[in-house]
């Protein structure tokens, strides 16, 4: 009999991990061409006559960022076309991870130098996005959160015609780099569209909202610090941005910065 129930519990949990690892199937895995060599990333079209308004997602600084079918559930529901890139070096993207490189190189310059790299990756997501016959080239939307809240404001800087920026958490883990952070409060200076800069109280600092916010502010942007989201930092960083329960606290906030951005 315990046999039998330990055997029951590998099964089960064989059963989760398989489908932890299987994007649904509405994800469609995509390639497109970048500077370094093709790249992939997966692509939710919602149902009904297109062409879409669209939000491009950055990711973080994970080396699996996987498919984030709760963020695209909710875009989609809206009548958004979903993109997730990959950036190289990162979940279906040949390439040098970034953390290998942030973590081999020496002083503050190095991740910004490798911030920077990783943005020719988002520009080349971006140009590929606005050509897809499913998706509106002159409503695309650019958000993502911590490594992808960075990569959301030096898109900002460069505009693309993109025409909302929304950073969740942007250097919230790597905020004591000051170059890191000048360089972002330069990139929200010289945004082409109106930025949305957001967090939890209890990220790992609400230095980005707080000192980035106002810049945004200042140039019709908007900036909030929401209450605590769960137990823990990490919880308030990720979670807030990417879950269900995360999303039911800023999604109206959101979709009305963006249908303001679209007028």
């Amino acid at each position: 009999m315990k046999t039998c129930f330990r055997l029951a519990i590998l099964l089960i949990a064989a059963s989760t991990l398989c489908a932890q690892q299987t994007p649904p199937a509405n994800a469609k895995l995509v390639s497109f061409p970048a500077p370094g060599g093709p790249l992939n990333g997966f692509l939710y079209v919602p149902e009904g006559k297109g062409p879409f308004p669209a939000v491009l997602w950055n990711h973080g600084s994970e080396k699996l960022p996987g498919w984030q079918p709760e963020l695209a559930a909710f875009y989609n529901s809206h009548g958004f076309v979903f993109f997730l890139p990959h950036r190289r070096g990162q979940g279906k993207s040949p390439g040098p991870y970034i953390m290998d490189e942030i973590r081999g190189g020496a002083g503050a310059v190095v991740a910004v130098q490798a911030q920077q790299a990783a943005n020719e990756d988002v520009v080349a997501a971006f140009n590929w996005l606005k050509t897809q016959p499913e998706v509106d080239a002159n409503r695309i939307v650019v958000s993502g959160c911590s490594f992808g809240g960075i990569q959301t404001l030096l898109t900002a800087e460069k505009g693309l015609g993109a025409r909302a920026f929304i950073a969740f958490a942007p250097a919230a883990q790597s905020w004591g780099n000051g170059a890191l952070a000048q360089r972002l409060e330069d990139a929200v200076q010289h945004a082409k569209a109106p930025v949305f800069v957001l967090q939890a109280k209890n990220d790992y600092s609400t230095q980005p909202a707080e000192v980035l916010g106002k810049i945004a502010q200042a140039r019709a942007g908007q900036a909030k610090i929401y209450p605590r989201f769960g137990n823990t930092p990490q919880e308030g960083h990720w979670g807030f941005a990417t879950t269900s329960a995360g999303i039911s606290v800023w999604g109206a906030d959101v979709l009305q910065f963006i249908e303001a951005a679209f007028r």
